[in-house]
C-alpha cells in the first residue's frame, strides 16, 4: 500500500510541474510586463476557468492528499531513527548473572563456609546441604 501510494505520488508531482508550466499567465502580454492590466480590476481579468486550471486545481488537491496520506503512514509505522536525546535516555544494558536453578526438597546444595576460632579465621569449606520445603507451602 505505501509503495502503490508512493508511486501515485511522484506521478501525481510529474503531472502538477507539467499543467503548471504549459499554462500562460495571467498578464502574459506586454502590457504585463511593466504591470499594467487589461481591466479595472483589483486582480485583473477573471475569465472562465480553462482545461489547463482544472486539472492544475485537481492535480494540486491529488499532492496534498497523497503528501498527507504519506506522512501519517510514515509517523503511525515508527520506522523513524530516533532522536540523539532519545539515545541518551536509554540506560545502557548491564551484563547480569544467569538464574541459578531452584533446588527441590531432597537435593543438596553447595554451600561455603567459613569457621572462626577464637577470633581467627579458618580456611573456607565448601559443604553440600540438603534442601527442606519450607513450613506451610504446598507442594506442587
Amino acid at each position: 500500500m505505501y509503495v502503490l501510494l508512493t508511486v501515485i505520488h511522484v506521478i501525481v508531482c510529474l503531472f502538477l510541474v507539467v499543467v503548471v508550466l504549459l499554462q500562460s499567465g495571467k498578464a502574459a502580454d506586454l502590457a504585463g510586463a511593466f504591470g499594467g492590466m487589461g481591466s479595472q480590476t483589483v486582480f485583473g481579468p477573471r475569465g472562465s476557468a480553462t482545461v489547463l486550471s482544472q486539472e492544475t486545481t485537481i492535480a494540486a488537491a491529488l499532492f496534498m492528499c497523497t503528501s498527507l496520506t504519506l506522512s501519517i503512514m510514515a509517523t503511525r509505522a515508527g520506522r523513524g531513527t530516533p532522536s540523539l536525546l532519545d539515545k541518551a535516555k536509554k540506560p545502557v544494558p548491564t551484563k547480569t548473572q544467569p538464574a541459578q536453578p531452584q533446588a527441590q526438597p531432597g537435593q543438596t546444595v553447595p554451600i561455603t563456609v567459613t569457621p572462626e576460632s577464637g577470633g581467627k579465621k579458618l580456611p573456607s569449606e565448601t559443604v553440600p546441604v540438603p534442601v527442606i520445603p519450607e513450613p506451610g507451602k504446598n507442594k506442587k
